[in-house]
């Protein structure tokens, strides 16, 4: 019998990880839900199951074995949670939530209810990125000294209008570092070892009626010593790939989208050859850079394709609820930082929430992502 997915939420995200569960042997679309049923009912209409109006529909189906949350990120917790009772192992789309408090309760209740928790952050699962960390880990950089992350992408007005949800604390969480460059913050944690402190800047420049920052700028120190930068922005037309550079005494590489463009070492390695011939041979397009939609659903398969063996071999997913948790942990250190202009150390003390910060309300509640 197939592995039976079930998705929560059927806004564009949704659409990435139906097309993922569609390249998957051993995996079904089975059922999709949404308070808008005609979503659900193009979702599945489009790659099979059956639509729902309701989350409880969905959990009350036999076929689903797994749930994929797709929910605004602010309303991650309450199906995440609802489907671990029901007992169904569960996917939740980046970020795992937007508070520590509601991350935690989420893993907390998945590891009550013995299912099985994962957190998208399909980039880990690139070539050109486990190849990097193949480099950390192997020592190649020598002492790790620098490391940084660009996410200088554009986002129209029309994209933060379309969604009611879009640009709030409440729903949204935050702006371009949690909704656009979460996945390059986890990278460069995941890269570099635990963050430490922070220090940041953050602004809203270029977009109206919204609550959070478009442009972002931070410096970071982490537990060995190394420093970094995140550069973060969705008011940067046209928008520039996404870049993700390491530095050390011995060594330095950088990663644009999903191919590596730099790749100097001191002492060379057998693969450095393969590795200097691709470069330059583009595999990449633009990926999220202007367009939401045009970024790639390999990756998305590659994680869901990882969770499923995690599954057989009875071990966590390789980005389970802790790892999910750490990007958001240092996202909000930076919002903590630039809200106070102090530097923030790491790990955070109580839970810093952010829907307090604005006395304005969501425009209207939206269901799907």
């Amino acid at each position: 019998m197939p592995l039976g997915f079930g998705i929560v939420g059927c806004g564009m995200i949704s659409h990435f990880h139906a097309k993922a569960i569609a390249e998957l042997h051993g995996a079904r679309l089975m059922a999709c839900s949404s308070a808008i049923y005609e979503e659900a009912r193009r979702l599945a209409g489009l790659f099979g199951g059956k639509a729902y109006t309701t989350q409880e529909e969905l959990l009350a189906d036999p076929d689903v074995d797994v749930v994929i949350v797709c929910t605004p990120s602010g309303a991650h917790m309450e199906p995440a949670v609802a489907a671990a009772r029901a007992g169904k192992h569960v996917v939740v789309e980046k970020p795992l939530e937007i508070t520590l408090k509601r991350c935690d309760t989420i893993i907390s209740e998945c590891k009550r209810h013995g299912v099985a928790l994962a957190t998208m952050f399909p980039s880990r699962f690139n070539g050109a990125s486990l190849q990097m960390k193949e480099a950390v880990d192997s020592k190649r950089f020598g002492r790790l000294t620098l490391a940084e992350a660009y996410v200088k992408w554009y986002r129209t007005q029309a994209y933060y209008d379309s969604g009611a949800w879009r640009g709030t604390w409440k729903l949204d969480g935050g702006g371009a570092l949690m909704n656009q460059a979460i996945h390059s913050v986890d990278l460069l944690a995941w890269l570099m070892g635990p963050v430490v402190e922070v220090s940041a800047y953050t602004a809203t420049l270029a977009h109206e009626r919204i609550e959070v920052e478009d442009t972002a700028v931070a410096t970071l120190r982490f537990a060995n010593g190394a420093l970094g930068v995140i550069e973060a922005s969705t008011a940067a037309w046209p928008g520039y790939l996404k870049r993700i550079e390491l530095h050390g005494s011995e060594g330095s590489a950088a990663l644009e989208e999903e191919d590596l463009v730099a790749w100097d070492f001191l002492n060379r390695a057998r693969v450095d050859s393969v590795i200097k011939r691709r470069i330059g041979q583009r595999s990449s397009g633009g990926g999220g850079a202007g367009d939401p939609s045009a970024i790639d659903f390999q990756p998305h398969a590659r994680q869901l394709r990882d969770f499923m063996l995690a599954l057989r071999e009875h071990r966590p997913p390789s980005v389970d609820g802790i790892e999910g948790r750490r990007a958001v942990e240092i996202i909000l250190a930076i919002y903590k930082s630039a809200e106070t202009r102090r530097p923030v150390a790491l790990p955070l003390e109580g839970d810093p929430t952010l829907a307090a910060r604005s006395k304005s309300k969501p425009k209207a509640k939206s269901a799907a992502r």
